[in-house]
């Protein structure tokens, strides 16, 4: 009787040895656990908004005050421009018909219809009547300086809004035009100002001009 007592009260005093123990390392494995959780789901929290460091979306079709003189409807308006290719695109829009004639009179029609993925910068009527009268017919009547002019005013690939914000790009008269701006205001040469801009046609994007480029070399 003695002996069976003396072994039940080792083995209550073992388990109560134990038992602290036992709790001890379930509270650090549940903490570890916690812990576990909660540096794996911290970075989840942070990556849950990706959208606030997307950039803000640009330009992404015509604007400009003059845009809202451009027919809504038929060959002139947008959507029939963007079936044209360019030259025959700006011969349908009245506010380029000065443009469209010092185009033809040089007889570079073909050569800026056939041409792939340009960009133009049109000069408006208005822009060409800033000019005197007779340097004007001057330069209509002389097919090679009205050539220089024109090609002045072409770039040999598609520029976006965005790429007008500080650049310098050779035109196909081999020299360099610069464009400044921002948001849906640009300017080219720091004289130039696009009224209506981002213009899609065929082969072409244009950008409608208040000023007329001139080369200075």
């Amino acid at each position: 009787m003695n002996s069976f007592r003396f072994r039940r009260t080792a083995v209550a005093v073992a388990a109560a040895a134990v038992l602290p123990l036992v709790l001890t390392a379930c509270g650090e494995s549940d903490s570890s656990t916690s812990a576990a959780g909660k540096s794996t789901a911290e970075p989840a929290g942070e990556q849950s908004n990706p959208a606030v460091d997307d950039p803000a979306p640009g330009v992404t079709g015509p604007f400009g005050p003059a845009c809202a003189s451009v027919p809504t409807e038929g060959a002139g308006s947008f959507d029939g421009m963007a079936k044209d290719p360019v030259a025959t695109a700006a011969s349908n829009n009245p506010a380029l018909s000065t443009l469209v004639t010092a185009v033809k009179k040089a007889g570079l029609a073909d050569t800026l219809n056939s041409a792939q993925n340009i960009t133009v910068f049109a000069p408006t009527n208005d822009a060409f009547a800033k000019l005197p009268k007779a340097d004007l017919d001057k330069v209509l009547a002389d097919k090679a300086m009205l050539t220089d002019i024109l090609t002045y005013h072409v770039v040999g690939r598609k520029l976006t809004p965005q790429q007008l914000e500080n650049g310098s790009y050779e035109t196909l008269r081999k020299s360099k035009l610069t464009t400044r701006g921002s948001g849906e205001d640009y300017t080219v040469n720091d004289s130039s100002k696009v009224v209506c801009g981002n213009v899609p046609t065929a082969n072409a994007t244009v950008y409608i001009v208040d000023t007329v480029l001139m080369p200075t070399s």
